[in-house]
C-alpha cells in the first residue's frame, strides 16, 4: 500500500510542480504583456466565438470563427439577428455577403465591428495615448479572465477595458466608458470553443473564388487641410476629396486614428440651412458641427464632444 501510495505521490507532484510554475508566471506577467499574448492568439488560435454587442440602443448577437487553412488567415462572421449578413476574410480580403445586394470585396486586414483591430496587432503602439494597468480576475463565459485597463493619459478620449482568457489568452469582453463610468459599447463572450483544426466553413472559404476587391468611389486628393490640435497618439490615416454617396455634395473627408478610437472629419461649403446648436450623441458617438472660416466641419467618434469640438476648431487650410 506505502509503495502505491508513493507511486501516485510521484506521478501528481509533476502535474502540480508545473501547475504552480504557470500560477508564477501568471503572476510575474505585466499588463502589456498580457495584452500581447492576447494579440498573438487572435491571429493564430483556431476558435469560434459566440459574442453579444451592447450599445446605446441595441443589442446584437454574433458568431465569429477564426482559423488558419493553407498559411492564410481565415474568418467568418455571422450576424445572427435580421435579415443574413456575414463577412468572410482570406488574408486581407474582406468579402461582405447580404441579402439583398451582390456579395462585393474590399482590401482590409481584419473584419470591422468585432474586437478592437489593434487587438490583432501591435498593441505597443496604443502607448502614446494610454496606460496598461493590471485589474482584477472574473468569470466570463464559464472562464477566469484576467482583466486589463486602458487608461488614457488625458482627457480626451474614454478608457477601456478588456478581460483575457488566461487559458486560451483570447478576449472575453470588451468595455468602453465614458468619464461617468457609463457603458458606451460592449463586446461580450457568451461561449469560447478552442477548436483542435479549422472549422469547415473557413475551409469551405479558402476554397471559393471570392468577389474581386471592388473598386472605389472616385476620390481624389483633398486639399492641404491640417490640424493645429490632435490629442497625443491620433494621427490622420485618409484625406480625400468625393461626392457623397447619393448626393452630388462634395465633401473633404479626413479619418483620425489613435489604433483604439477613429475620428472622422468631414468638411464642406457653408449649407443654407442654420447649423445646429446641440451635440448629438448615439451609440456612443459623439457630433459636433462647427464653422470654421467659410467652411462647416463635422467631427463624429467615440470620445468625449468637447475633444471633436476642440479638433474641429483647430483645422486649418495650408
Amino acid at each position: 500500500m506505502r509503495l502505491i501510495l508513493l507511486a501516485l505521490v510521484v506521478l501528481a507532484f509533476p502535474t502540480f510542480a508545473n501547475s504552480n510554475t504557470e500560477s508564477i508566471a501568471e503572476e510575474e506577467m505585466s499588463a502589456k504583456a498580457w495584452l500581447e499574448s492576447m494579440s498573438q492568439a487572435l491571429q493564430t488560435k483556431q476558435y469560434k466565438s459566440s459574442i453579444i454587442q451592447l450599445q446605446a440602443d441595441h443589442i446584437r448577437p454574433l458568431v465569429y470563427l477564426h482559423g488558419t487553412v493553407n498559411n492564410k488567415e481565415v474568418a467568418f462572421l455571422e450576424y445572427l439577428n435580421g435579415p443574413p449578413k456575414n463577412a468572410v476574410r482570406v488574408a486581407d480580403t474582406v468579402t461582405f455577403i447580404e441579402h439583398d445586394q451582390p456579395a462585393y470585396s474590399i482590401n482590409a486586414p481584419r473584419i470591422q465591428g468585432i474586437w478592437p483591430t489593434i487587438f490583432a496587432t501591435d498593441v505597443s503602439s496604443l502607448e502614446q495615448g494610454y496606460q496598461f494597468v493590471l485589474g482584477g480576475r472574473s468569470r466570463i463565459a464559464g472562464r477566469p479572465g484576467q482583466m486589463i485597463r486602458i487608461i488614457p493619459v488625458d482627457d480626451n478620449r474614454f478608457m477601456s477595458q478588456v478581460w483575457i482568457d488566461m487559458d486560451t489568452r483570447l478576449p472575453l469582453r470588451y468595455d468602453m466608458v465614458n468619464q461617468d463610468k457609463q457603458l458606451i459599447e460592449q463586446m461580450m463572450v457568451i461561449e469560447l470553443l478552442e477548436l483542435n483544426e479549422p472549422a469547415k466553413i473557413l475551409i469551405e472559404a479558402e476554397k471559393q473564388g471570392l468577389p474581386p476587391v471592388m473598386n472605389p468611389a472616385e476620390r481624389i486628393k483633398g486639399q492641404n487641410w491640417e490640424f493645429s490640435w490632435l490629442p497625443a497618439g491620433f494621427h490622420m490615416v485618409v484625406k480625400d476629396h468625393h461626392r457623397l454617396i447619393g448626393s452630388d455634395e462634395s465633401v473633404e473627408y479626413i479619418a483620425l486614428s489613435d489604433g483604439l478610437v477613429n475620428i472622422s472629419v468631414y468638411v464642406a461649403r457653408m449649407g443654407d440651412s442654420p447649423m445646429p446648436d446641440e451635440l448629438i450623441t448615439r451609440n456612443g458617438l459623439s457630433m459636433v458641427v462647427e464653422q470654421v472660416g467659410n467652411v462647416e466641419v463635422v467631427a463624429v467618434g467615440k470620445v468625449p464632444a468637447e475633444t471633436l469640438n476642440r479638433i474641429a476648431k483647430s483645422l486649418i487650410l495650408k
